[in-house]
């Protein structure tokens, strides 16, 4: 059996329990129970490779104690072990200084995690289901994006799925684009899933070519996610992509005074696709330098951006259209942007890229710390021939990307490319929401008025072409 069709046989398991409401609860009791049967696996690897090795989950609470025997205990006996010394054992975990650092990641793993199943009979065919997945094998293990898709397209009818889902394509194509080096501290700081951080992890592990290269790595891939599902998956996807100590923060990254960031905080890549359209508590906006200040979350994601980047550093970022024509804080927050960062590409996508989350339309912002922005190339990323727009079944793909690629490093204005510079973006009072330009004999932009001009000739020329072609058909008006 497929482990897609595990899943979907554990959730037909799971509709039957009376304890079990709706999509969002399925998907959450689905996920502690992976991460358990993840973790006890990469426990068993790592008893193998260190003779020395201590046990993270309390002996008679690993996977391997209780859940692994398909025969072991069920009904009454099975959700009383989980409800009363599984839960509280992981919760109550007594760490210090000392504590291993992978058994916080544990404890803050169980912190928002319950358990919603009331039969402890169906709770064990559940476990047995997925005592069908073995972890500790390399082709279950890379089999669980198959479970991650399967869990992000439950996610949607949760109807919540848009604040953690950036499609792969879109991930792939920024973390190319930025290209982290070994060595550079990678951060997402509103990292849902861990889209953006598993692609720089795969993108980094083709430069590593010895021990101290793989120790480098493990300390270089960093997140936030402050709601625990998707905290959960995130740090579950990065154990299963060999981060042994997945170093992802459960926490709101806005909720830190972005003046308390000190040299040592800061990172030299940041690829996030932050929320957006929400709204901030009136708490969250004292932590921002006062100019900066709105409950608008992805104009603070950005802001935080520009604090936390190193001099030097680079970034990709999803931004709504609503951030490049905005005004009031949003212009000041584009004044500092470019006064002080390199703004130098915006990739314009069209509908639906995010569907069936959201239609809103969304731009990929590239940018360098460390000097002003002189002029910005814009790509508008073209629609497949026969798309009038993306959709849940017609997705973006990976190799559309390569009009991008192919122009990147040899950048000419085209069809779908186009470069303005500062001296226009400022007569524009910083609206960035500029779209191909038709272009004068002399290549420069053309002012409303001509254009309303010109479209007032095309609709003339097109009238008597239309009076022409009926005179010589003989047609009557």
């Amino acid at each position: 059996m497929s482990i897609s069709a595990i899943i979907k046989a554990v959730q037909d398991i799971m509709r039957q329990d009376a304890g079990v409401d709706g999509d969002a609860q399925r998907i959450s009791q689905l996920v502690w129970m992976i991460f358990l049967k993840v973790f006890d696996a990469k426990e068993e690897e790592w008893e193998l490779m260190d003779d020395d090795y201590t046990t993270i989950i309390p002996e008679g609470l690993r996977w391997r104690d209780w859940a692994a025997d398909d025969e072991g205990i069920t009904g009454d006996e099975l959700l009383d072990f989980v409800n009363n010394k599984l839960f509280k054992g992981l919760k109550e975990m007594e760490l210090d200084e000392n504590s291993n650092p992978k058994a916080f990641i544990v404890k803050a793993v169980f912190e928002d995690s319950y358990n919603y199943m009331k039969s402890g009979t169906l709770m064990r065919q559940v476990i047995n289901k997925l005592n069908e997945i073995d972890f500790t094998t390399q082709k279950d293990r890379h089999l669980f994006n198959d479970i991650y898709e399967s869990i992000l397209r439950d996610l949607q009818s949760a109807g919540n799925a848009g604040e953690y889902y950036t499609p792969r394509p879109v991930t792939q194509f920024m973390v190319d684009m930025v290209n982290p080096l070994l060595g550079e501290k990678v951060l997402d700081f509103a990292c849902g899933t861990g889209g953006f951080l598993v692609c720089a992890l795969e993108h980094l592990k083709k430069q590593v070519k010895n021990i101290e290269d793989e120790k480098t790595l493990q300390e270089t891939i960093l997140g936030i996610e402050k709601k625990p599902l998707p905290h959960m998956l995130a740090v579950t996807n990065l154990i299963l992509h060999d981060i042994d100590s997945p170093k992802i923060r459960h926490d709101n990254s806005l909720t830190r005074n972005v003046r308390d960031y000190k040299p040592v905080d800061k990172v030299d890549i940041i690829v996030t696709n932050p929320p957006f359209g929400g709204i901030e508590e009136d708490g969250i906006q004292v932590n921002f330098p006062q100019q900066f200040q709105t409950k608008e979350t992805a104009d603070l994601f950005m802001v935080l951006l520009m604090y936390l980047l190193k001099d030097t550093g680079r970034a990709a970022i999803v931004l709504p259209d609503g951030f490049l024509f905005g005004e009031g804080v949003k212009t000041t927050i584009k004044e500092k942007l470019l006064e002080e960062f390199n703004l130098h590409t915006i990739v314009r996508l069209p509908n639906g890229v995010f569907a069936p989350y959201t239609d809103i339309n969304t731009n990929l912002l590239f940018l360098e710390k460390g000097k002003p922005t002189k002029e910005i190339w814009f790509f508008e990323h073209p629609l497949p021939e026969g798309y009038k727009k993306y959709t849940k079944t017609k997705p973006i793909r990976h190799e559309e990307f390569e009009l991008e690629k192919q122009w990147w490093n040899n950048r000419e204005e085209n069809q779908y490319a186009w470069k303005v510079s500062i001296e226009e973006i400022k007569s524009r009072n910083y609206n960035l929401d500029i779209n191909h330009p038709l272009k004068t004999g002399n290549n420069e932009l053309k002012t409303p008025k001509e254009l309303i001009k010109e479209l007032e000739r095309n609709v003339t020329k097109s009238i008597e072409l239309l009076q022409s072609m009926k005179e010589i058909l003989g047609e009557d008006e």
